[in-house]
């Protein structure tokens, strides 16, 4: 029996320390918090932007220029650009990674288990869309038809947590199926819909960084420092194309490796003979030959997880809790005062985005799925029946950060912009709230059976 040395031998302080890292890290890892965060950033946004004494300084702030110089050559922009279309880079370099993984070995990577996933997340798009696009007639107004077609996955599956573990699991597999789907979706929304005249010269410079990225690759380099420099080539060169620069993180996400390196021995091997030789040279009472053995172990301990895990875990924290948030109140901060629903124009637009959101996301989802269904060309997945579906289509309605960012991509007016952003704000609170009071309805009713039985059993 291994009997482990008790945490009462280190000092009272270090104790302290270590049990609060400790439920930090255990905090930062459950899904729910992430969502509550930003919605509560998104909350203190709004309260900034319209509380009389402050709201100057919230404009000020997000308009405050931020420049870098290389040379003789100058990006100059603002704060709220560089959340935007830097930052937010890292936010898609995560999905892109979650989608390469999804594809080799998780829900896309049998086409029989993503089929219905993948067409109610079509149908989850094409609703909305067709939906506001009745409602906003005008032409002008139009362009926010993609606004309603995302689903912030963060947020989905974070108030599916909320729900407790009563939720069957194969609920959550078709939600995040979907959800990631809906994000593929919103990125060729973006690069076809989105990027304006595109200057070819860009491409040699995004070629370039790619080429880099697969040479290194070839080379095994394994470091993730190493590819921050062409990471960077791939993102000016498509900022200088015209394209969405940001969409430089979902080219490197779905080039980065599913599988750890080549090696001529596994890394489990390579950690076992590391620590042998540490331990063998542990007595000669020379700190700097045990370095060599110490450099071979962080090397082996890299290399257990692949690239695609090792990155996206590193990354989550940083993104979920640091880049989303920042991009919540950079981004939801309308000034209502600026946002005239006397004006048709407005109204149109914040409507037909909330109502895209609440209705057309469930609709189009349950829809296609019961087509698909009826035709006998898929069937809903073992423990999930229509309920369940009509939550995840509820929860899909959570539009939030993609929606919001195609909104800042969609309208160059500023009023319409704030009507579309006011627009997902109540769409998505409506969504959420709507899907928590059927999931809690659900997760009753699949619990009186279980009470019931077990009291039979008992008696």
């Amino acid at each position: 029996m291994i009997r482990h040395p008790s945490a009462k031998a280190l000092p009272a302080a270090q104790r302290m320390t270590e049990a609060a890292f400790h439920t930090l890290e255990k905090f930062l890892h459950i899904e729910a918090v992430s969502g509550v965060i930003l919605l509560l950033t998104a909350a203190v946004a709004l309260l900034w932007a319209n509380l009389p004494a402050f709201a100057e300084s919230y404009q000020h702030l997000w308009h405050t220029p931020l420049g870098l110089r290389f040379g003789g050559y100058e990006i100059a922009h603002s704060l709220h650009f560089w959340i935007n279309d830097g930052l937010m880079t890292l936010f898609f370099l995560v999905v892109g990674m979650e989608i390469r993984r999804e594809i080799h070995d998780g829900a896309l990577a049998s086409l029989s288990q993503a089929a219905l996933p993948m067409a109610a997340a079509l149908g989850g798009v094409l609703a909305p869309a067709l939906i506001y696009a009745l409602e906003a007639s005008n032409g002008e107004l139009r362009q926010g038809w993609a606004v309603p077609t995302a689903t912030d996955i963060a947020f989905a599956v974070g108030v599916l947590a909320l729900l407790g573990r009563s939720v069957p699991p194969a609920v959550r597999v078709f939600l995040l199926t979907l959800a990631i789907v809906d994000d593929m979706v919103a990125v060729l929304i973006i690069a076809l819909f989105f990027s304006g005249g595109l200057d070819p010269s860009g491409f040699v410079l995004a070629g370039a960084g790619i080429a880099l990225v697969l040479v290194l690759q070839k080379m095994g380099i394994g470091s993730a420092y190493a590819y921050v420099l062409p990471g960077a080539l791939v993102w000016f060169g498509l900022l200088q194309t015209g394209a969405h620069p940001t969409l430089a993180g979902v080219v490197l996400g779905l080039l980065t490796p599913v599988v750890p390196r080549p090696a001529l021995e596994s890394p489990l091997k390579a950690a076992a003979r590391a620590l042998d030789e540490f331990r063998s040279r542990s007595g000669a009472g020379d700190p700097e030959r045990l370095l060599p053995s110490v450099r071979e172990l962080a090397l082996a301990q890299r290399e257990l997880l692949p690239p695609v895990v090792r990155v996206r875990n590193a990354l989550h924290p940083w993104v979920a809790y640091g880049i989303m948030p920042l991009f919540a109140l950079a981004n939801a901060g309308i000034n209502l005062d600026g946002v005239d629903l006397a004006h048709a124009a407005s109204l149109n637009v914040m409507i037909g985005v909330a109502s895209a959101l609440v209705l057309g996301k469930p609709l189009g989802i349950l829809l296609c799925s019961w087509i698909l269904v009826r035709l006998n060309l898929c069937r809903l997945p073992e423990g999930m029946n229509w309920s369940w579906l009509w939550l995840v289509g509820c929860l899909a309605g959570i539009g939030f950060t993609m929606s919001i960012f195609i909104a800042t991509l969609a309208f160059k007016d500023a009023e319409l912009l704030s009507a579309a952003k006011l627009g997902v704000l109540l769409g998505s609170c409506v969504a959420m709230l709507l899907g928590l009071a059927l999931g809690w309805l659900l997760v009753r009713r699949s619990a009186a059976p279980a009470a019931q039985s077990s009291g039979k059993s008992a008696g």
